[in-house]
């Protein structure tokens, strides 16, 4: 109830001094409705397993299937938005992500039911790739940045809310009900967007680059794909290598095609601005520090420390947070200074936090790990409302789609590596501990828990690594206030 209220109330004070009090709620609505239905699906998939006897394997695919396809579409949608207008595209997302919600409600097979959610992956590709356009097209440069502290609120708020409504849903109502609950938020949040986003401008008749479209999401399904599987069985070394090696090519035959194309789908020259692409680049690295602490952490508190997955969601609260309270000042510190100071300071944060979570161990006090989460969660609300205000403020008004949807894709990529590093470091680091252990004779279980301890120390200081280099590149974008585009 909290949460919920200082969300509202924070959304209307800022909306209200923009030419549409409806404008960030629409967009908030939105941003909460896709980030509740990522968490609280993971917390059905036990149950959804259960219903259609499935294995493991299949199961996960619903998750998979849905990450892919948003990863791979962020940046088509992203120009298609450019051409035929941002509340056009993000209306119709609303619309698609509530019909693939109802789709997946009542899918009767395993199989109908990851086909449904690739219908729910289109919406959300759709709504994350303009929103932040619409953001920077609507709402003015000096309050900016609290503007996406709204939507860092509404993503955390999801964070906070998620596993705890999936829970409840799930246990009382079954699995369909997570996705039933989207379907009257999503049509009020579809009347709410028509009615508080406004009209796109008139624009020049483009052409769409339907070639570059498809080369870019086959380049990007192939490299995130294997990233994503890479920790699974049966998944061979020869299979990643080949899938990594084709979506590569495919990336580099994009490139190559954008150069040359009259109608490129990606402005490559958008990428000679320092502000832009420095951030982008921060961006990528922050996720994956993220991603990389909160795959781990998970793990380190159920088979660790051996908690309840009540406890786990205790625990885990301070980071989300934390978020919600850094975001709105950062942004709006950001408004009035220059940017890069506040999100590079949020990345310190952040890698110092990661650095003490480096040290945990299966004795560590309970207030210590939660002084840790509420640091990482108080870097990440730091960073991300001014770094985003900054790659949006940075292009020019006719090119904002395409950024906004560059933005999420490399926050997506960020995702995806963190997850895959995670587990790679973590199995690295266990099998060296748990080999050297074996050979000073100590007992199997001592060896096994000492072994997981090692492993997570070694992946939460790479998390901070990331967390550092993202610190590097924020700091050197330079001037976001002399780089801003309007």
């Amino acid at each position: 109830m909290f949460i919920g209220n200082l969300k509202k109330g924070v959304i209307m004070k800022a909306s209200e001094k923009e030419g549409n009090p409806l404008l960030l709620p629409a967009l908030a609505v939105g941003t909460f409705m896709s980030a509740l239905d990522t968490s609280a699906v993971t917390v059905a998939v036990t149950a959804i397993q259960r219903h259609f006897a499935v294995s493991l394997a299949s199961v996960e695919w619903v998750i998979t299937a849905y990450l892919l396809v948003i990863s791979s579409l962020l940046l088509t949608f992203g120009r298609l938005a450019d051409i035929r207008g941002h509340r056009r595209v993000y209306i119709a997302g609303f619309a698609t992500f509530t019909l693939g919600s109802l789709l997946c409600a009542l899918s009767s097979g395993i199989y109908l039911l990851i086909a449904s959610r690739v219908v729910q992956a289109l919406g959300a590709a759709m709504m994350f790739s303009s929103s932040s356009a619409i953001i920077a097209n609507n709402v003015p440069a000096a309050r900016r940045g609290k503007a996406f502290g709204i939507i860092a609120v509404a993503v955390a708020s999801a964070c906070c809310v998620g596993p705890v409504a999936g829970g409840f849903l799930v246990g009382s109502f079954g699995w369909q009900s997570v996705f039933y609950i989207n379907i009257p938020i999503g049509i009020a949040g579809t009347i709410l967007a028509a009615r508080g986003i406004p009209a796109d401008k008139p624009r020049v008749a483009q052409r769409f680059d339907a070639f570059g479209a498809v080369l870019v999401f086959a380049a990007l399904f192939l490299i995130l794909l294997p990233l994503d599987l890479s920790a699974s069985a049966g998944f061979s070394r020869s299979t990643f290598a080949l899938m990594l090696g084709c979506g590569l090519a495919l990336g580099a035959a994009f490139v190559a095609w954008e150069r040359k194309t009259p109608a490129p789908m990606l402005r490559l020259g958008l990428f000679r601005n320092r502000v832009y692409s420095a951030s982008l680049m921060a961006t990528t690295f922050n996720f994956t520090a993220q991603f990389m602490m909160a795959f781990l952490a998970p793990y380190y508190f159920q088979k660790i420390l051996a908690l309840s997955p009540a406890m786990t969601g205790l625990l885990y609260m301070p980071m989300p947070i934390a978020t919600i309270l850094a975001a709105p000042a950062s942004g709006s510190f950001s408004d009035r200074h220059d940017s890069r100071f506040i999100s590079s300071a949020g990345m310190a944060v952040m890698a110092v936090a990661l650095a003490l979570l480096s040290r945990l161990d299966g004795n560590t006090p309970y207030w210590y790990i939660i002084v840790a989460m509420a640091l990482a969660g108080a870097g990440s609300g730091m960073f991300q409302s001014p770094n985003n205000s900054a790659v949006m403020g940075s292009v020019p008004a006719e090119h904002r789609g395409s950024a906004s949807g560059t933005l999420a894709t490399m926050r997506n990529i960020g995702m995806v590596l963190g997850v895959a590093l995670s587990g790679a470091i973590f199995n690295a680091g266990t099998s060296r501990a748990a080999a050297a252990l074996r050979s000073a004779a100590s007992s199997a279980p001592v060896a096994a828990g000492a072994a997981a301890t090692s492993g997570l120390h070694l992946t939460f200081l790479a998390a901070s690594l990331a967390a550092v280099a993202a610190l590097c590149a924020s700091l050197v974008k330079g001037n976001t206030r002399l780089a801003r585009a309007s």
